[in-house]
């Protein structure tokens, strides 16, 4: 580790200290899902509507029913056009009603778009099943089990692991988890500014913890999650997972044919030639997929890893893992410049963090 965590402090950052990890958060929360699947408490392939309490259709094609394992692996047809950062106050079945939410063109199941979106919705279902705000089912989940000090948007850390937060920076300017953030509303305020967490109601608002990228990990915890990926769902002598479940989150739903998905988050619509998305799973990314539309290994060795990239406010992450050489790496930088990388098409930043020292 190299570099601070804090430059106005000039608290130089450790391999315990925890930061906003963004995307790879995806990948812990499948965890999540799959533990509650391993107990019948839910079904990958329901519609999850039934759970909702309303339901949840692309209004162009009605009769399509959305699931868990199409929301996880970004087949759902849900777009991020809408937005999908929510007031406290708002509530998910007003945010799906607006049109752009939705890809007309697409129907469930049949097509890859990479969507922040469909994260909320999960969350939501998973406290309608529960009856458990996500934070702290999480906890339960997975962070406790694996006694991690780790937390989703704050509200759930220890007053010790917030001393240590990682501020995160762009063009050197702090935009995420300095001091007075971490001390404020630890979810987006109601939309007159007010922040009251007695509000929360099972499944209204998934988006209150950024179930898509709000998760707070250190590295050492981080690499732990590596590590369970390596062990077929164990690790430490803790089971937390099954190995039938593994195998599925070692599995990927969609692969890019050339036509069938958007291989690049920010792209609007149509296809982006040379993109990273080329094989997903279930909130699990796979590199090094050998087609030739594919840019996807940053590490340049033709090796399957599977794992999660992450990029948000400056931030750009990554947890990668071999299994079959039983090797992985964790890694995250602040204030990335956008150099492109030569090996895929993650940054210059990620493609030498990957790789390691030379």
């Amino acid at each position: 580790m190299e570099g601070l965590a804090d430059r106005a402090t000039g608290r130089r950052v450790a391999a315990d200290d925890p930061v906003r990890i963004a995307s790879i958060s995806k990948l812990v929360t499948a965890i999540g899902v799959m533990r509650l699947v391993e107990q019948g408490t839910l079904d990958l392939d329901a519609d999850v509507s039934t759970l909702l309490g309303w339901r949840l259709r692309n209004p162009a094609f009605p009769d399509v029913p959305i699931t868990l394992r199409l929301l996880l692996s970004h087949r759902s047809s849900l777009t991020d056009a809408a937005g999908y950062v929510l007031a406290m106050d708002e509530a998910l079945v007003d945010k799906v009603a607006a049109p752009a939410a939705w890809d007309a063109v697409h129907a469930p199941g049949s097509f890859f778009r990479y969507t922040n979106f469909n994260f909320p919705i999960v969350a939501a279902v998973m406290e309608r099943a529960t009856g458990e705000r996500f934070d702290r089912l999480m906890q339960r989940l997975v962070l406790a089990p694996l006694q991690l000090k780790a937390c989703f948007n704050w509200a759930t850390c220890g007053a010790a692991t917030k001393a240590h937060v990682v501020v995160l920076y762009d063009k050197g300017v702090a935009v995420r988890d300095e001091p007075a953030f971490v001390a404020g509303c630890p979810v987006t305020p109601a939309r007159d500014g007010s922040c009251d967490l007695a509000t929360w109601r099972a499944g209204r608002n998934g988006a209150w913890f950024s179930p898509q990228g709000g998760l707070r990990i250190s590295m050492r915890e981080l690499a732990k999650i590596g590590r369970l990926l390596l062990g077929d769902g164990s690790v430490d002598g803790v089971r937390l997972l099954r190995p039938a479940s593994m195998r599925l989150l070692a599995t990927p739903e969609w692969t890019f044919d050339g036509s069938n998905g958007v291989q690049n988050e920010e792209a609007e619509s149509g296809v982006t030639p040379g993109g990273f998305n080329c094989r997903y799973g279930l909130a699990v990314s796979f590199t090094a997929t050998p087609l030739p539309q594919c840019r996807d290994d940053p590490f340049g060795d033709g090796r399957t890893r599977i794992g999660h990239a992450g990029e948000a406010y400056g931030l750009r992450s990554g947890l990668w893992v071999d299994r079959v050489r039983g090797t992985g790496v964790a890694y995250f930088a602040t204030d990335v410049p956008a150099d492109p990388g030569t090996r895929s098409a993650l940054s210059a930043t990620e493609e030498a963090l990957a790789r390691g020292p030379s």
